[in-house]
């Protein structure tokens, strides 16, 4: 695409939105010739060579209050986007996740004519559909990266492609003996790994169910070792005897033989890694009690939701308990179990209809069609 210069802007407000815009910005760049990218981001999208007007970690923050000191400036940035939106300044907005903002700027955008693509579409499947609507009011296309979700936001009029999720292109996993050597693991016997998640509410409240159902595996000889995927700062109290490795969780998913996860997209990147699991999810009871009467969808974990059949075993709110997480990943490392070669067959499932990689390419010819 040639001739009258493009430009765009992008905008993530988070990290994974950074980590996803940073793998678009140079798509974009070989897909547009002479397009200008200005962005809300941080230093993966600035990497890639767009320019980052707002910085992101002005913006975002974790916890109620700091969210709720950060209104003033999400404020300010609407107007001044407005503003540019309205003088011509962009010719397409792409927006990735973060919804509670992006709505806002995408409706601004349609306001004044620019177009707009919306990848990392929210979770409006599962919680009070209805929303819907108004994205279809505001946006042009939605990239989504899950693949039963075009034809939901394709029966609220929203135009939807699955253009792949972003953990297909990753990097391969290091082979199992490479990961356990790295890990200081042992080469031989039965090794469980907890992902207890990254952000601290979800820490506080699996750690410890995880923790103990660990040691009761490790006690009863169900397993020889545990290795935690575990961030920069977190804490996990009682760990003595565990492995805790605070990087990239890849050489976790790599090196075990089953999995205690929270989920989330933790579940896909075990599922990817063919690494049998159980899923747990606990948050505050006021907001359990919230989600129960508005969740729309049999199970919680995305591995279930992809394979559309209940793939994994889930526990949930006061299920989260160690005798039961510890009883539910026994038969999961004996691989001649039925529970097992069933996890399995259903893991391939997943796997088979997440599909191949190329979302960052795709995402940059729907931006492409936009602007022609």
């Amino acid at each position: 695409m040639s001739g009258t210069t493009r430009r765009v802007f992008l905008s993530a407000g988070e990290s994974s939105g950074d980590l996803h815009g940073g793998a678009v910005v140079p798509r974009l760049v070989e897909r547009l010739d002479g397009v200008e990218i200005e962005a809300l981001g941080g230093p993966r999208i600035a990497s890639a060579g767009a320019r980052v007007r707002f910085p992101m970690e002005e913006y975002t923050a974790f916890g109620m209050v700091e969210v709720l000191g950060k209104i003033p400036r999400h404020l300010k940035l609407l107007r001044i986007l407005d503003r540019e939106f309205a003088s011509g300044r962009f010719d397409l907005a792409l927006l990735i996740d973060y919804p509670g903002f992006h709505i806002r700027v995408a409706e601004s955008a349609a306001r004044h004519g620019v177009k707009v693509l919306y990848y990392v579409a929210p979770q409006l499947w599962a919680w009070r559909p209805q929303r819907a609507a108004r994205f279809a009011a505001a946006v042009d296309r939605m990239a989504v990266v899950l693949p039963f979700e075009p034809a939901f936001f394709e029966r609220h009029g929203l135009p939807a492609e699955y253009v792949g999720h972003p953990l297909l292109d990753r990097p391969p996993l290091p082979g199992r003996a490479a990961a356990r050597a790295a890990l200081g693991l042992p080469a031989e016997g039965r090794v469980l790994g907890l992902f207890p998640g990254s952000r601290l509410q979800e820490v506080i409240r699996l750690w410890g169910p995880f923790r103990d159902a660990a040691r009761r595996l490790l006690a009863e000889g169900q397993c020889s070792a545990v290795v935690v995927a575990g961030t920069a700062g977190g804490e996990y109290p009682g760990a003595e005897g565990f492995t805790i490795h605070r990087g990239s969780p890849e050489p976790v998913f790599a090196a075990a033989d089953a999995a205690l996860a929270k989920s989330g997209t933790t579940t896909l990147e075990a599922a990817l890694a063919d690494l049998p699991m159980v899923v747990a999810y606990r948050v505050h009871p006021l907001t359990s009690w919230l989600a129960r009467r508005l969740i729309t969808v049999p199970w919680i974990s995305l591995v279930n939701l992809v394979a559309e059949a209940p793939v994994v075993e889930e526990f949930v709110q006061e299920q989260v308990a160690p005798a039961g997480l510890a009883a539910a990943i026994v038969p999961l490392f004996d691989q001649g179990s039925a529970e097992h070669r069933a996890q399995r067959a259903g893991l391939q499932v997943v796997r088979d209809r997440l599909g191949g990689g190329g979302a960052a390419r795709r995402v940059a010819s729907i931006a492409a069609e936009l602007l022609e």
